[in-house]
């Protein structure tokens, strides 16, 4: 095994600076620019993807990602990196990422991977600066050891950790499209409807907003509780989260629990956080930058494709309405949206229900892959198990 610094294997560069690139240059069909937001496990997000034009594309060329680059969070959790595949070569990475460029030396997949394992992670988070919020540079990134073998067995490791994570693509893209047929009908029944409005409190039966636990009390934490924050919101439908909580924080703090089913909307956060919103398939306590909309299970569907079709909508409402750019519960009360027949609202919600349950199983899968791959990880990288 090999031993290098992670700058004498890769190019690592910073996004482009605010004063390159500004909030007004998006425009709504163009090249997609990735940011935190959008790193998922090895694929990006494409929900609220913003774009840019071709003339700021050839302007900024020297932030034009290609396949095989890989993608750091710069701020915020800076252990969250996602891979370039085919598919998204010829993207761009916004000024809260980094971007690694591997060397010939090194297999990308496998430096992906690398990054995977809990020990890397754990030592990039300890590198970070900043207590209110951590972050990264290229200076810091390049300072990570890397460990690994020669280049055929990289790619042995590499391949059989991909053929893992390609199945949970196919799953992916396959929810991706029961989202869009149920999408089409909502669009079909809905659209066009000429009717009087209402509001989004007529349709829900409680609005709330949930707490944290105190991050110093560690009685509080890593419990058998779901415990939501407002950047998981980036998954349209959330299978699990990424930190748990004890009884004792849920009951020693103001956070709130909320149900299978109930839609949640980020009320605040970095970037494009804001105004995102999710289906929960499974019961989570929930953090004070979540609201919960929760309904009866005949009209969730209806609210649910209404809402996520209308993030902008939502950041436009927040934005006008508060100096910080937060959603709150009456603004989302307050939301009008068109007050149609029962009767097309029980048709839309019998299709929904036959399709929710197929997502909700694709995804049950990908948490088993998921954790296999991750089982397999560092016992591939350390040679426990050979890959021969």
């Amino acid at each position: 095994m090999k031993e290098k610094f992670l700058r004498e294997l890769a190019d690592i560069q910073t996004g482009p600076f605010g004063s390159q690139l500004h909030k007004e240059d998006y425009v709504a069909d163009g090249t997609p620019i990735v940011t935190v937001e959008h790193l998922g496990n090895k694929m990006f997000s494409e929900q609220n993807l913003p774009r840019v034009s071709n003339t700021d594309k050839n302007r900024l060329k020297k932030y034009v990602l290609k396949q095989g680059d890989i993608v750091f969070s710069r701020v915020g959790s800076v252990d969250r990196c996602s891979y370039v595949d085919q598919k998204h070569d010829g993207w761009m990475f916004s000024g809260r990422c980094l971007r690694v460029r591997p060397t010939s030396e090194i297999d990308s997949e496998y430096l992906y991977y690398y990054f995977c394992l809990e020990e890397t992670k754990q030592f990039v988070r300890n590198i970070a600066v900043g207590a209110t919020m951590p972050s990264i540079n290229t200076k810091l990134l390049g300072e990570v050891v890397v460990t690994f073998p020669e280049l055929e067995q990289q790619k042995r490791i590499s391949g059989i950790l991909s053929a893992i994570d390609s199945k949970i693509e196919v799953n992916q893209k396959i929810n991706d499209n029961l989202y869009d047929l149920v999408n089409t009908l909502y669009t079909k029944l809905f659209k066009d409807t000429d009717c009087e409005m209402t509001t989004v409190e007529d349709y829900v039966d409680c609005i709330y907003s949930g707490g944290t636990p105190a991050t110093s009390n560690m009685a509080y934490w890593n419990g058998n509780l779901n415990w939501l924050s407002s950047g998981e919101t980036r998954n349209r439908f959330v299978i699990s989260t990424e930190k748990t909580i004890t009884q004792l924080g849920a009951d020693n703090s103001s956070t709130k629990s909320a149900q299978k089913y109930d839609i949640v909307i980020a009320s605040a956060g970095q970037g494009f956080t804001r105004g995102q919103t999710s289906m929960l398939l499974l019961n989570t306590y929930i953090n004070q930058s979540v609201i919960v909309l929760h309904a009866k299970k005949t009209v969730l569907p209806y609210l649910f494709w209404n809402l996520t079709n209308r993030y902008d909508d939502l950041r436009a409402i927040s934005d006008s309405s508060s100096i910080r750019g937060s959603l709150t519960t009456k603004m989302l009360s307050k939301l009008k949206i068109p007050k149609v027949e029962d009767s097309l609202i029980l048709k839309f919600s019998e299709f929904a229900w036959s399709i929710i349950p197929q997502i909700e199983n694709n995804l049950i899968e990908n948490k088993r892959l998921t954790d296999l791959r991750d089982s397999l990880l560092p016992k591939l990288m350390s040679g426990e198990i050979d890959v021969s």
